[in-house]
């Protein structure tokens, strides 16, 4: 039962290490179909720098993951951040003013939850700590 069970657990990581792999050949297509475009344009907009940071920050995790075998939950969350603050740059002046205020409320509900998620307490106890007995 025991052997059956790390078998799956072995198969699932190697799984899912071969998707991250895959994720980051894809990412990494992505930013060079990217530089390509700005090349051909002759033109750096700030929509295509957001885009390059969001390629970066995923690389990162991805990076991230196969050191630690965790990824930080604060990452996507400023991956999503990031993508509001795109979609805000790509739709332009001709956006409703209450979309603006939706996605910029999006925004800082994402960016409290960041707060949330990194608060640790000065006064912790034994199972809150990261630390081993």
């Amino acid at each position: 039962m025991i052997k059956y069970n790390s078998q799956a657990a072995n198969i699932i990581k190697f799984v899912e290490k071969s998707l991250l792999a895959l994720i980051a050949l894809l990412t990494i297509v992505a930013v060079t179909q990217e530089l390509l475009n700005i090349i051909n344009n002759a033109k750096v907009e700030l929509a295509d720098l957001l885009l390059l940071f969001i390629y970066t920050e995923v690389l990162g995790m991805i990076g991230i993951f196969y050191v630690s075998n965790k990824i930080p939950i604060t990452l996507p969350l400023f991956i999503a951040m990031t993508a509001i603050s795109r979609l805000i740059i790509l739709q332009g002046k001709g956006m409703e003013p209450i979309t603006l205020l939706y996605e910029a409320g999006a925004i800082l509900i994402i960016a409290v939850a960041c707060l949330v998620v990194r608060y640790k307490p000065k006064k912790s106890y034994a199972y809150q700590s990261d630390e081993k007995e």
